[in-house]
């Protein structure tokens, strides 16, 4: 097992190469439960994620013969760099082993930070097998994501800090991947304060931890397809096991759409954007899956950043049309002149923005003489919508809420 005092000592290694990130209040997340709220900042570590503390404290533990033949690991983005970034800084050459279909911010920023990448397979344990290969054939020293000791007491930092910096917190919520980060987090939180809980959050799609507990062994699952790439394991590790079965007080799943209002939550209301891997532990907040007291203090780990900005856009419009802040309005008119500008006279009187609107006479459904007009809005929500459509009708027009 972990021991407290090799995260101690992680800490005071690692100390000058990684960020001290925040821990603020959120009053958003007030409205959501019981007790207060922090956020550990986790997206502010210099290659946005909590993988910064395990990959140094993993290399300055290696000895001068392992960093002149240099490392590898197999990893879906944040692990890749992080090693890659602080085996540069150290001037340890860097092998990174990434899924086909990593993301591709990661896979650039990886190779921006001067590794070699190989992609193959789909999921990070997909990989294992080259890296074992590699590190066979060319004297590597493999570099595992979780399942690794120095790695794991690097992550332990963070909970240190948290006890500095929210000396009341009663629950801190962790995503789970494969378990390295919830292990020693607990490790070192428990250690000064034995009641307090840790509440592990993993994806739905992914659910490795919970599969594992109930097995009583680490189990070995073939789905992982979630937007919370990042936590997206097909088994949870050796080392890491033993600790959630001990110190761990519950596991939690969170299902895709919970992950993109979650995301979509933290960049409206506290202005940061987090991956979905670093978002689920809002998500079980949003979602009510965690059981707390109006005296709890509640820290939830955003354990990364790194999202594709594409993957946002999609993430936004998704939000806003579940939120009702999106429309797409079908409107049957008479096709005269001066008709589409009533519609859309209409609409901006009530309010509304016309985002999008395009017009056709070849609709089957659609009489002679008449136009189907397909308007995207911006609005207010479910009700605003609700009333343009009253107003269209009122003008005699035939009008339909597209899903």
């Amino acid at each position: 097992m972990l021991a407290y005092e090799d995260i101690v000592a992680a800490r005071e290694r690692i100390r000058s190469g990684v960020v001290e990130t925040g821990c603020p209040a959120s009053f958003a997340l007030a409205a959501h439960g019981e007790g207060r709220f922090h956020l550990k900042a986790e997206f502010r570590q210099r290659t946005g994620s909590f993988k910064d503390r395990g990959s140094l404290n993993k290399l300055l533990r290696i000895d001068p013969a392992a960093r002149e033949a240099g490392v590898v690991a197999a990893s879906a983005g944040n692990h890749a760099q992080a090693l890659a970034y602080h085996a540069s800084r150290l001037g340890i050459a860097c092998t990174i082993v990434m899924p086909v279909h990593a993301p591709l911010t990661k896979v650039a920023n990886t190779r921006g930070y001067g590794a070699q990448v190989i992609q193959t397979g789909e999921t990070l344990s997909d990989g294992m097998a080259l890296v074992e290969r590699l590190a066979s054939e060319k004297g590597l020293t493999p570099v595992h994501a979780f399942d690794d000791f120095d790695v794991m007491a690097g992550q332990g930092t963070m909970g240190l800090e948290i006890l500095e910096q929210v000396p009341d917190v009663t629950t801190v919520i962790v995503p789970i991947g494969g378990g390295g980060m919830i292990s020693s987090i607990a490790t070192a939180m428990k250690e000064r304060r034995p009641g307090m809980r840790v509440i592990g959050v993993e994806a739905a799609a992914s659910p490795g931890a919970q599969a594992s507990l109930a097995a009583g062994a680490p189990a070995h699952l073939e789905s992982s397809d979630t937007l919370a790439d990042g936590i997206a394991v097909k088994r949870i590790g050796d080392l890491t096991f033993p600790h959630l079965q001990a110190l761990v007080d519950d596991v939690v799943l969170i299902d895709e759409e919970q992950i993109t209002r979650a995301i979509f939550f933290l960049l409206e209301s506290e202005k940061v954007v987090v991956e979905g891997g670093g978002a689920v532990s809002v998500a079980a907040i949003l979602e009510g899956e965690v059981d707390l007291r109006s005296s709890d203090t509640t820290v939830c780990i955003l354990s990364g950043g790194n999202i594709d900005m594409n993957l946002v856009s999609r993430i936004i419009d998704r939000a806003l049309w579940a939120d009702g802040r999106l429309a797409r309005l079908a409107v049957v008119v008479r096709d005269r002149p001066g008709y589409l500008n009533e519609v859309t006279a209409l609409v901006a009187i009530e309010g509304a923005n016309v985002l999008h609107i395009e017009h056709t006479r070849a609709f089957g459904d659609i009489s002679v003489g008449k136009v189907g007009i397909e308007l995207t809005i911006e609005t207010r929500g479910p009700e605003h919508i609700a009333k343009i459509v009253i107003k269209l009708r009122e003008l005699g027009h035939r009008v339909e809420e597209l899903s």
